[in-house]
């Protein structure tokens, strides 16, 4: 059992014995989709791969609480922060945007970046760098504006 998965599982216990609700659900949310994805590859994941199906379950809730803000439903977008922040104890601490900006610069002049056209080479390069420590949307969002487009 990786360190990731026993926290989960010691979270899990915890918020069971403190009959914390949102936490209880949110980490069966979790549980279960760990479970979905290792019976996709048939084997238990490794703590890559568990951070990966976390980060999942962030970006949904980031999705869903953003949608929820524009439906005028605050209480509902409330719930999915809660939740956001439950899945976020989980994951990495997540790096700074002038930190993702300082990452980008590099990666743009290790791989001779010019233009728009290149957003591609970058962003393969900044997100497997940065996977698990930054949002994908900021990364792309820095990329751009240093590639111009």
């Amino acid at each position: 059992m990786t360190p990731l998965s026993q926290r989960l599982e010691q979270a899990f216990k915890e918020a069971l014995r403190g009959k914390q609700a949102v936490a209880l659900s949110t980490l069966r949310m979790v549980k279960t989709a760990i479970r979905h994805r290792e019976v996709e590859v048939k084997r238990p994941l490794t703590e890559e791969e568990l951070q990966a199906v976390i980060n999942t379950q962030v970006k949904q809730r980031r999705e869903a609480s953003s949608e929820y803000h524009k439906a005028g439903r605050p209480d509902l977008a409330q719930k999915e922060e809660e939740e956001l922040s439950i899945l976020l104890s989980f994951l990495p601490p997540q790096v700074s945007e002038a930190e993702v900006e300082a990452e980008v610069s590099r990666i743009i002049t290790e791989v001779g970046a010019t233009g728009p056209r290149d957003l591609g080479k970058v962003m393969k390069s900044a997100m497997a760098r940065l996977q698990g420590r930054a949002d994908g949307k900021v990364v792309q969002e820095i990329v751009r504006r240093r590639l111009g487009s």
